[in-house]
């Protein structure tokens, strides 16, 4: 698939010709990061950092904080990277740091190699130093130790150059050697046609001038590895909440993806209509797109959206019915909040801050002595009914929730643990 690249240089979104000569000055990288991870990770590279010149640290917190980011640049010893992955990087990128030594502390799985290389050669201090070593000979090296690695082609960064059958056979090598770490290349993508070809060797491709450029737009780059076994050519689209629950079955094609992307709405190819369908344009209950992703086998793609109203024609939150377990109570106790029904036993909680503490605290303890499967479900299910009512009546949601358990996984320091003294006290 393809990897979108935001490159660093003081505070600014660069696109760099051989990693030397400034081609293209895009501004506040913000805007650009965050609809290039409508599609999925962006690689964040601090060009200051890896050349020594500077830092675009702050830039980097905020990106990762927004979008979903593999982030590269100057990371030079473990603590900078487990201080960047606890920010919420998904994954690090390392170079001249990626030894057996410095990676043993890190998780494997979130670290990628990074392996620039000029002719062959691994080059380092921002491409301006020649190492002597062969990229072939650090993947044998490190292949044990990381979890993906990243070979950017130097001569051919920022060219837009393209993929001759010479270096789409040395990519295939290097597939080979590298085994099941995921490689990612860089340097000289210049069609949706390369982005293709590097994906059907079992590579990422990172794509950088191509679309500051205007080579080739956000969609045909993410969609050019894509394929269909229907007659019409149309991919299956599994439309999900933000906690993955399937809303709906749709269908897309590369200009309905354009019009998603574009838009940041869910827009779908309507087979009944013949042409492209945004969600809620008559009825109001608009998406808002959140992420675009596609399956494994390239052939069907998932729509993460924000659902205003229901989903479903017939009024559903879902095509498949109404929505169940927490889903289904946050969506009921957003109403509640809203507009709280005379009587019911939430707007007695929400008008009683006092008896709402009381309860959580109630049967967080029947939930702590309860001595069977059953019983610990059924007061775990009051629980987190009363945390759902506190969290609502402060403005949270299950998204919100839910958002936070998955941060909170990429974290590598972890904190202690340990029991609040007073808990449960008024003081």
């Amino acid at each position: 698939m393809m990897v979108p690249s935001v490159d660093l240089c003081g505070g600014n979104a660069v696109q760099l010709v051989g990693g030397k000569e400034l081609a293209v000055d895009a501004g506040d990288p913000v805007p650009i990061a965050e609809r290039f991870g409508l599609v999925g990770e962006v690689a964040v590279i601090d060009l200051d950092a890896a050349m020594g010149t500077g830092s675009n640290r702050e830039v980097v917190l905020d990106l990762v904080r927004r979008v979903p980011c593999r982030v590269g640049g100057g990371i030079r010893d473990a603590k900078t990277a487990i201080e960047l992955l606890d920010a919420g990087a998904r994954r690090v990128i390392l170079g001249t740091a990626a030894t057996p030594d410095v990676l043993q502390e890190l998780p494997l799985e979130r670290v990628i190699a990074a392996l620039d290389a000029r002719d062959g050669e691994v080059v380092d201090k921002g491409w301006t130093r020649a190492t002597g070593r062969r990229v072939e000979d650090r993947i044998a090296e490190l292949r044990e130790h990381v979890g993906g690695f990243l070979v950017t082609f130097v001569e051919q960064e920022g060219g837009l150059g393209g993929w001759s059958e010479a270096q789409l056979e040395r990519i295939a090598q290097l597939v080979e050697l590298a085994g099941p770490t995921r490689l990612t290349v860089a340097g000289g993508v210049k069609t949706p046609t390369d982005v293709a070809a590097v994906d059907r060797l079992g590579a990422d491709a990172q794509v950088g001038m191509a679309l500051y450029t205007d080579a080739f737009d956000l969609a045909e780059g993410f969609c050019a590895p894509l394929t269909s076994d229907r007659t019409d050519g149309l991919w299956p689209t599994i439309v999900t909440d933000p906690g993955g629950r399937a809303l709906g079955l749709v269908y897309s094609d590369l200009e309905s993806v354009r019009a998603s992307i574009e838009r940041r709405r869910g827009v779908y190819f309507s087979r009944s209509r013949g042409g492209l369908w945004a969600k809620g344009e008559t009825s109001g209950n608009v998406q808002e797109l959140l992420g675009i992703s596609v399956d494994c086998d390239r052939d069907a793609l998932r729509f993460t959206v924000r659902q205003r109203g229901a989903f479903c024609h017939t009024g559903t939150a879902t095509c498949f019915g109404e929505s169940r377990g927490l889903a289904s109570l946050d969506a009921t106790l957003a109403e509640r909040v809203q507009s709280p029904p005379a009587g019911s036993y939430t707007a007695r909680l929400l008008d009683d801050p006092s008896l709402l503490r009381a309860k959580l605290l109630e049967e967080a303890g029947e939930l702590i002595d309860a001595d069977s499967a059953e019983d610990a479900a059924h007061e775990a299910a009051d629980v987190a009914y009363f945390a759902l009512v506190a969290a609502r009546a402060r403005g949270a949601t299950l998204e919100s929730l839910e958002r936070e358990l998955d941060c909170r996984s990429l974290r590598v320091t972890r904190r202690p643990g340990n029991a609040k003294v007073n808990i449960g006290s008024d003081a």
